[in-house]
């Protein structure tokens, strides 16, 4: 199966509010020849504040804000039809299941268009940045890395590069990205290529989900505090071995006695699952975790300390224990209602609400023809979408692209809506004037202490960017 590898630079670090201003791609084959690339910048959306240090990391200028040929909308149509046509494939980028992919598809949501392009069937997707850190657990001498002052490996993708032989001078740019995630991959596929084959059968929950309900014991890759850590571990029984909820895997951790686990309780449990170290190991089915052969994880510490056969004897009191595994899912379902009811309580956004609710099959048939469509008949098409959501956001699309084609007081309404945001003196969910510009006044402070005479030149320019957009709307 074909590799798409690729990047996004953003106007924030915020995924629901921020946007894409810059997208990079490569098409290669499973032996990492490429086939293809692509790469694209765009204006900032109408009505948006960036982010003053989002700016100055992936080293976007005014310029290349505002006079660029194409508009927000336009890119992202044209990274719609490059991902079709690139389909069937893997899409894989540097840290993308955390952030990438999460920012394609609410820009894609916003913009009326399918939102999961890069793990929908025939799609799959999984994580460079993941697969790093997982072959790095197995042999550490499959990367050479920096260390940091907590004595731990440094897996940002810049410093990985240059300490594996490889020019990141241009690094924090989507293309450039894209070829430095392509040559890391390479590198780590040459020297643990079964390793690797293992890592992409989780590429899609399905088969994810096949081989966790299918094996008896596995190795865990997970990633905190600095350090990757090897888990071994036992699925629940294959009948009851999905959070009724996430819809993730669950399995025990083999270090810990099981016996007294099984005969407790669905509040024992409950108590059980706060404490330290955690019994419950969650694998995170759709989103590519790196489980491998269990033999990784008896290697390491504790479990290679431990009797083969109490480990063997674990497992099988787990995988066997249909009663014990109902309980673990009950106890968890009654967790996350909690705090599910907690979560009710929050005033949300159309922008943040992917999650919430799915887009109907009737909406989803009607989003090629809305973009066909002419942008007088755009906004007449939007009276078939029943998603108030999509209503909105079309709206507001038509807006920045087209606004003579909108109604006088749609227009103004629109504007005011932008107005009332962006000039909000609370702290908000998304970028404010006022928190722009306290965000260039302590980088002022910053730089000038450095003696940064090009980024505080930068930070003049962005001040007047701002200033601009903030006396538009003022009279809104």
């Amino acid at each position: 199966m074909n590799l798409v590898i690729w990047d996004i630079e953003s106007s924030s670090a915020n995924t629901d509010f921020g946007s894409i201003i810059e997208i990079g791609g490569i098409l290669v084959d499973e032996n990492f020849k490429e086939k293809d690339r692509f790469n694209l910048r765009c204006r900032l959306p109408e009505g948006e504040i960036p982010q003053a240090m989002a700016l100055i990391v992936n080293k976007t200028s005014i310029d290349q804000l505002t006079k660029v040929n194409l508009s927000h909308y336009q890119m992202l149509g044209e990274v719609e039809k490059i991902f079709k046509k690139w389909s069937p494939a893997i899409f894989l980028g540097w840290s993308n299941i955390g952030f990438d992919d999460e920012m394609i598809r609410k820009e894609f949501f916003k913009s009326i268009r399918y939102p999961y392009i890069t793990n929908a069937t025939p799609n799959k997707r999984h994580d460079g940045l993941n697969i790093a850190r997982g072959a790095y657990a197995i042999d550490p001498s499959v990367l050479e890395t920096e260390i940091n002052e907590k004595n731990n490996p440094v897996f940002k993708l810049e410093s990985l590069s240059r300490m594996n032989g490889f020019d990141s001078s241009d690094a924090h740019s989507a293309l450039v990205d894209s070829q430095l995630t392509c040559k890391v991959l390479n590198l780590i596929k040459t020297r643990q290529p079964n390793t690797w084959n293992n890592f992409l059968r989780t590429a899609n929950k399905s088969d994810t989900e096949t081989i966790f309900k299918k094996e008896k014991i596995i190795t865990l890759n997970e990633y905190f505090y600095g350090k990757s850590r090897l888990y071994l571990c036992a699925p629940l029984h294959p009948n009851h071995c999905i959070h009724p909820v996430y819809q993730w895997g669950q399995a025990i951790d083999l270090r810990v006695d099981v016996e007294p686990l099984i005969d407790m309780s669905i509040n024992e449990l409950k108590a059980e699952m706060k404490k330290t170290p955690k019994f419950l190991r969650t694998i995170r089915s759709n989103k590519a975790p790196i489980m491998i052969d269990g033999e990784y994880g008896m290697k390491v510490e504790p479990y290679n300390a431990m009797d083969p056969s109490l480990i063997k004897k674990r497992a099988s009191l787990v995988k066997e224990n249909e009663e014990f595994s109902k309980k673990i899912l009950t106890a968890l379902r009654e967790i996350a209602e909690e705090k599910e009811q907690l979560k009710s309580q929050e005033d949300i956004y159309a922008e943040e609400s992917i999650y919430k609710k799915f887009t109907s099959n009737k909406d989803t048939a009607l989003f090629p023809a809305w973009h066909a469509a002419p942008w007088k008949e755009k906004l007449k098409l939007l009276d078939k979408f029943d998603d108030d959501r999509l209503v909105g956001f079309g709206k507001k699309i038509i807006y920045q692209e087209a606004p003579e084609v909108l109604p006088e007081e749609m227009y103004r309404k629109i504007k005011s809506e932008i107005a009332r945001r962006i000039l909000s003196e609370k702290k908000e969910k998304f970028w404010t004037v006022k928190e722009c510009y306290f965000e260039i006044d302590n980088l002022r402070n910053k730089y000038s202490e450095e003696n940064d005479e090009e980024k505080l030149k930068f930070l003049d320019q962005l001040n007047d960017f701002v200033m601009l957009i903030q006396k538009k709307y003022e009279n809104s």
